[in-house]
C-alpha cells in the first residue's frame, strides 16, 4: 500500500519517501551475484553507494541463473558529457547475471576490448502498484577516451552469453561519436510516448532519418499513469519499463536516446525526489547541478549546437509534487550554461528541451506558467534558437515571441532571426499516448487556416487563468515527431536549423528555418 490519500494530501514528496521508508524498512542480505553500485533502501534505488544487490529479510535471494539461457534486452545509448569521446550503453536483463560486460570495437570481427559493466537493481515493494515484490536489473557500461567522428561495434553480454561467439553475432550494435568539427547533422525529438502501436510506429519512423541522436521531452514510460507524482496515485507498474525498453531498442540500440524527465517520470516510490527508479534505468551526462535531486538536467554540444535538458517538475505550478525542489539551483544552472555557450567560440546554436510547455494551447494542459516565470526571461536574454517541450499530446508551433507578444509572424516555410526577434517553441508530445484537442481550428502544411488569436489558458500559482493569444501558429492532431536539421556555416555566414514536423504517416507537416551568423 502507498500513503494514504488523505494523509499524502497534507506530505511533501520527500516526506511520502520517508513515510514510505519506515513503512517498508528491513533488514537486507547480501545476494550473490552480479556487482552493482547502488543499493536497495526502502524500495528504492540509491545511487552512489557501493554494494552487492540487497533483498529484503524474509524473501528468498535469488541465485543467478547459467547465463547461457539469459538474453540482454533494452539496450539504449546515452551521449557522456562530452559526445566525441564519451558513451554509455545501457540494458536490462529479466534475472541477475554474473560478471556482465560490454566488448567494443572498430569491426565486429574484432572486440577484443572488454570492459565490465555495472548493475543496478531496482525493487518495488509489495504493495506498490502492479507490480510488488519485483526486482528489475538495469546494466550500464560507461565509454571514454573514444575517437571523435568514429564508428564502433560493440556487444553485451555475461558469465555464459558472450557476444563475440559466431552464433551470438546477429546481437551486435552499433554507435557513431560526435565529430570533432563541424559538420550538418540531423537529430530528433519528441515527447509523451509510452507503448503502443503509434509509439512503436515513430520509432521506425526516426530511426530511417537517421539522426545523430534523438531528444525525449518527457513522459517516457508511463509505468505511473496518473502523473502526479504521488505514492497514492493508482495503476504504478513498473514492468511497462521492460516493455519500452524493448520497443525503443531498434532505436536506442543505434542512437543515443537523451531523455529529460517529465510528470509521469515522477514515480513518487523511489527516492530520492521520486527520479531513483530513472537513475537505475539511465546514465545521462552527469554535469548537471544537482545529481540527487535532479539527475535529468544536463547538456551536452554537437558540433555547432548546444543542447540543454531542463526538469520543469522544478517549476510547475499545475502538478506541484516537486515544485521548488532545486531551490531556485535549477534556474541559476541554466543562466550560467546559457551565457557560457553564448559566449563559446564554435557553437552557433542553442536547443533547450524539457516536459511542461511555454507556450501550447491544448485544452488539457496548454501552458506552464512557472515555465513563462523562470525561464522564458533568460531563453530571451541568451536568445534561444529553438525550445521543444511535450506534456500536451499533438503538435503546435508558435510565430516568434519575446515578452508574451508575437514580434514576428513565421508562417510555415518562413525563417526566424533569434538575434533579434525573440524564441519559437514547439510542442512534439504526439509520439504515442492517447491524443489531446485544440479550441482553434487545425493549421498545418497543406491545410492552413491561421486564425487572428486563440482562446486557451496558463497554469499560475492560483490556478488556471484565461488568455486569448496571437502566437499559436500551426496546430497538427495526430501522430508525429520534429526532425531537424543542422548546417553550419562559415563565420560570418548564416548557419540554419530546418526544422520539419513529420507525422506518422511520414508527410510533412510543418517546416520553418532559424537563421543565425556562424561564429
Amino acid at each position: 500500500m502507498g500513503v494514504p490519500e488523505r494523509l499524502a494530501a497534507r506530505m511533501s514528496m520527500a516526506e511520502q519517501h520517508e513515510y514510505l521508508r519506515a513503512r517498508f524498512s528491513r533488514r537486507t542480505m547480501i545476494r550473490g551475484g552480479a556487482v552493482t553500485l547502488g543499493a536497495v533502501a526502502g524500495g528504492a534505488f540509491v545511487p552512489g553507494a557501493t554494494a552487492q544487490a540487497a533483498v529484503p529479510s524474509g524473501r528468498p535471494g535469488t541465485e543467478t541463473v547459467d547465463g547461457a539461457h539469459v538474453a540482454p534486452f533494452g539496450r539504449h545509448l546515452a551521449y557522456g558529457t562530452d559526445p566525441r569521446t564519451e558513451m554509455t550503453v545501457s540494458w536490462q536483463v529479466p534475472v541477475a547475471v554474473e560478471k556482465p560486460f560490454i566488448r567494443i570495437g572498430a569491426h565486429p570481427w574484432d572486440l577484443s576490448r572488454k570492459i565490465d559493466a555495472e548493475v543496478r537493481t531496482l525493487f518495488t515493494p509489495a504493495g506498490v502498484g502492479a507490480s510488488g515484490n519485483h526486482t528489475q536489473y538495469y546494466v550500464h557500461a560507461r565509454l571514454t577516451h573514444l575517437r571523435p567522428g568514429r564508428t564502433y561495434y560493440y556487444g553485451v553480454g555475461h558469465q555464459g552469453f558472450d557476444p563475440a561467439e559466431p552464433h551470438l553475432l546477429g546481437t551486435l550494435g552499433t554507435f557513431t561519436t560526435a565529430p570533432a568539427h563541424k559538420e550538418p547533422f540531423t537529430f530528433t525529438a519528441f515527447g509523451d510516448q509510452g507503448v503502443s502501436y503509434h509509439a512503436l510506429a515513430n520509432d521506425s519512423l526516426i530511426l530511417g532519418q537517421n539522426p545523430a541522436f534523438h531528444l525525449h521531452a518527457g513522459d517516457i514510460a508511463y509505468g505511473d499513469p496518473a502523473g502526479q507524482g504521488k505514492t497514492s496515485d493508482t495503476g504504478f507498474d513498473s514492468r511497462i519499463w521492460d516493455q519500452f525498453l524493448a520497443q525503443t531498442e531498434s532505436v536506442a540500440k543505434s542512437v543515443p536516446w537523451m531523455p529529460a524527465y517529465g510528470n509521469h517520470d515522477m514515480e513518487a516510490w523511489y527516492s530520492p525526489s521520486g527520479y531513483g527508479g530513472e537513475e537505475a534505468r539511465w546514465s545521462l551526462p552527469d554535469n548537471g547541478p544537482d545529481r540527487k535531486n535532479l539527475p535529468g538536467v544536463y547538456s551536452f554540444v554537437y558540433g555547432n549546437t548546444a543542447v540543454i535538458s531542463l526538469d520543469a517538475n522544478d517549476v510547475s505550478f499545475e502538478i506541484p509534487a516537486n515544485l521548488g525542489i532545486s531551490g531556485g539551483t535549477q534556474t541559476r544552472w541554466l543562466e550560467a550554461q546559457l551565457k557560457k555557450y553564448r559566449a563559446a567560440h564554435g557553437i552557433d546554436f542553442i536547443v533547450v528541451f524539457f516536459h511542461h510547455c511555454a507556450y501550447c494551447t491544448s485544452t488539457s494542459h496548454a501552458s506552464e506558467g512557472g515555465v513563462r516565470q523562470e525561464w522564458v526571461p533568460l531563453f530571451e536574454k541568451y536568445t534561444v534558437d529553438l525550445v521543444i517541450n511535450g506534456h500536451n499530446h499533438q503538435y503546435e508551433r508558435t510565430d516568434v515571441i519575446k515578452g508574451d507578444q508575437v514580434t514576428r509572424k513565421l508562417p510555415i516555410g518562413g525563417t526566424a532571426y533569434p538575434e533579434t526577434d525573440g524564441v519559437v517553441y514547439v510542442t512534439a508530445g504526439a509520439a504515442g499516448r492517447s491524443l489531446y484537442t485544440f479550441s482553434a481550428p487545425l493549421s498545418y502544411e497543406g491545410n492552413e487556416h491561421d486564425v487572428e488569436s486563440v482562446a486557451s489558458f496558463v497554469n499560475l500559482k492560483g490556478g488556471k487563468q484565461d488568455e486569448t493569444v496571437a502566437w499559436s501558429r500551426v496546430r497538427y492532431l495526430d501522430y508525429s515527431f520534429l526532425r531537424v536539421d543542422v548546417t553550419p556555416a562559415p563565420k560570418g555566414r548564416l548557419a540554419t536549423l530546418t526544422v520539419r514536423g513529420i507525422a506518422e504517416s511520414g508527410e510533412q507537416v510543418d517546416h520553418f528555418t532559424v537563421a543565425r551568423r556562424a561564429k
